[in-house]
Formats: C-alpha cells, sequence, structure tokens
C-alpha cells in the first residue's frame, strides 16, 4: 500500500528533522518521493513561514491476494 506523511513547522530545521526520524524508520526501497514546500502565512499582523515536507512510501508488506497498480 502506497501511503503519506506530512510535516509541517514553522522551523525548517524542526521539520527537517521530523522527517529524517522517520525515514531512518523506513527501508530505502520504500521510499517513492519526497516533496518540500515553504511559504508564509499571514497572521494577523504577523507572518510566519512554514516548511512542508511531504514523504510518499511504501509499506512494508501488502496483504495477501492484493497487489498494487
Amino acid at each position: 500500500m502506497i501511503q503519506v506523511k506530512e510535516f509541517v513547522d514553522v522551523s525548517a530545521a524542526t521539520a527537517e528533522e521530523k522527517a529524517n526520524d522517520f525515514l531512518a524508520t523506513l527501508l530505502e526501497e520504500q521510499v517513492i518521493e519526497i516533496k518540500y514546500s515553504a511559504g508564509y502565512r499571514l497572521n494577523r499582523d504577523i507572518s510566519e513561514q512554514r516548511s512542508c515536507i511531504l514523504v510518499v512510501y511504501r509499506t512494508a508488506s501488502v496483504p495477501a491476494g492484493k497487489h498494487e497498480p
């Protein structure tokens, strides 16, 4: 099964650390794609930077009789 995991934080370093901790639990063959995005969000009178990392990965096992397309 293909799944996604999103890491969003106001600190790029924190989002990166969380994503790297998660990636350390996966086998390299499980990782399909990693996307990064950064943007600003206006919150009243202040603007906050948001960093987002999206990891697309395969779970370790596919149930018997099921095949991915």
